[in-house]
């Protein structure tokens, strides 16, 4: 349903009409001057209902992206100074600044204007305290479309001696073709594995196949973390030339690095029977290294159950989302094969009994109770051990009101022991 008209909007509207053109244009240029936000309406409505040149065009919408940049630079500023600030103003900021970039991605945007909004960035850029980094990286990006622009940017960001701005700078450099200034900043860093993969994937890619090799063997020797891409590389330039001893030898090492439940089933499927019996004593020996719970995993996956509960007896109750932990889950699977050390470990999960908490400590407290009586009660079917223990708890805390309330509402039948 169309807006219905005020008497105020029918005498604005007759006003206008009986204002001269020129008292008009006045008017408007006033507020678009002191208004950046009527600046880039008044920029982008004429645009749209009038017939313009494509220069004029071009610079109409460099001048919306000012005018937009003006809008938002009093926040930013007090971002940058703050480290940051309200949600609802780090949004607002976040929004204009994608909308500039948006405007500058149609490649409408003539080099002046460019120019002039990416050297309003850099500085925000190599501050990087405004919360706003990564659409201002952006918005530097798009501000870029000829290669001479990508290289002023790419040197601007070389001179904030920055590691992170100097690995865009670098890639930047690769981008354009420029191998000399790349491989200058690309050698002086070379530690992870990340690193030797980008060197051996540039010389993979630049022809040179036998350097390339060279360098991701040289990284598997002496690089330290980040191997994941690097062993990638390899894996596939190993499968490519036949060589399966060292493909399913990466294939070890990449399910070893952060060894999970899914790693070890994707390795046991990539391998021939002969390769597992290989390799499982060495998976198995690396598991030991692993957390607590990915081993509890992989021997339930395994059928080891033995292994499964004494790691479990191992771990801590979860004080938080009992009801979702993965312990709690492969307790439950469990149960019926070890009734006695299971309850030993939902019984730890309770805790101090006898002294005064929140409510909301009750109530998870309550939660653990129930399981410990689903396990008297439905497992192991000792009614009597169930009530001394409940019982001996109710009587302890009868002085506290919270506590009866949250164990009544979560304990089955807690309010007639």
């Amino acid at each position: 349903m169309a807006k219905r008209k005020t008497k105020k909007d029918t005498a604005l509207a007759e006003l206008i009409a009986a204002t001269p053109p020129k008292a008009l244009s006045e008017l408007i240029l006033h507020l678009a001057e002191n208004y950046p936000e009527i600046r880039r309406e008044c920029f982008d409505y004429l645009k749209k209902n009038s017939a313009v040149s494509k220069t004029l065009e071009r610079q109409s919408e460099g001048e919306a992206i000012m005018s937009i940049w003006a809008e938002l630079l009093p926040d930013l500023e007090d971002l940058e100074a703050h480290g940051g600030g309200p949600y609802g103003v780090e949004d607002q900021v976040w929004e204009l600044l994608y909308e500039i970039t948006k405007r500058l991605n149609s490649k409408k945007v003539d080099e002046t204007y460019r120019r002039e909004i990416l050297d309003a960035v850099l500085p925000f850029i190599e501050s990087g305290n405004s919360g706003a980094v990564d659409p201002l990286d952006e918005l530097a990006y798009a501000a870029c479309y000829s290669d001479s622009e990508f290289r002023y940017l790419a040197q601007s960001l070389e001179a904030m001696h920055d590691d992170w701005q100097t690995r865009n700078a670098r890639n930047i450099y690769r981008q354009i073709g420029d191998h000399d200034k790349y491989l200058e900043l690309r050698l002086k860093y070379m530690e992870v594995g990340s690193d030797y993969h980008d060197l051996a994937e540039f010389y993979w890619e630049t022809g040179k196949t036998e350097k390339s090799i060279q360098i991701a063997q040289k990284g598997l020797k002496k690089a330290k973390g980040r191997m994941v891409e690097l062993r990638a590389f390899v894996a596939e330039r190993a499968q490519e030339s036949g060589d399966r001893a060292t493909w399913i030898e990466l294939q070890f090492d990449q399910a070893t690095d952060g060894l999970t439940l899914d790693k070890y089933k994707q390795f046991k499927a990539a391998c021939q029977i002969e390769e597992w019996q290989a390799y499982e004593p060495r998976l198995l020996k690396k598991m030991r290294t692993t957390g607590k719970t990915e081993q509890m995993k992989i021997h339930m996956d395994r059928k080891e159950y033995d292994s499964v509960v004494n790691l479990l007896s191992k771990c801590r109750y979860p004080e938080y989302h009992w009801d979702r932990n993965t312990e709690v889950r492969i307790a439950e699977k469990l149960e019926n094969r070890y009734p006695e050390k299971v309850l030993k470990w939902y019984l730890s999960g309770l805790g101090n009994l006898s002294s005064s908490q929140k409510r909301e400590e009750y109530a998870r407290k309550a939660a653990v109770m129930a399981k410990v009586r689903h396990m008297l009660i439905d497992v192991m079917n000792d009614e009597a051990r169930w009530k001394k223990l409940a019982v001996k708890v109710k009587n302890d805390n009868l002085r506290r009101p919270a506590f009866q309330q949250e164990f009544a509402h979560t304990v089955p039948g807690w309010e007639a022991v």
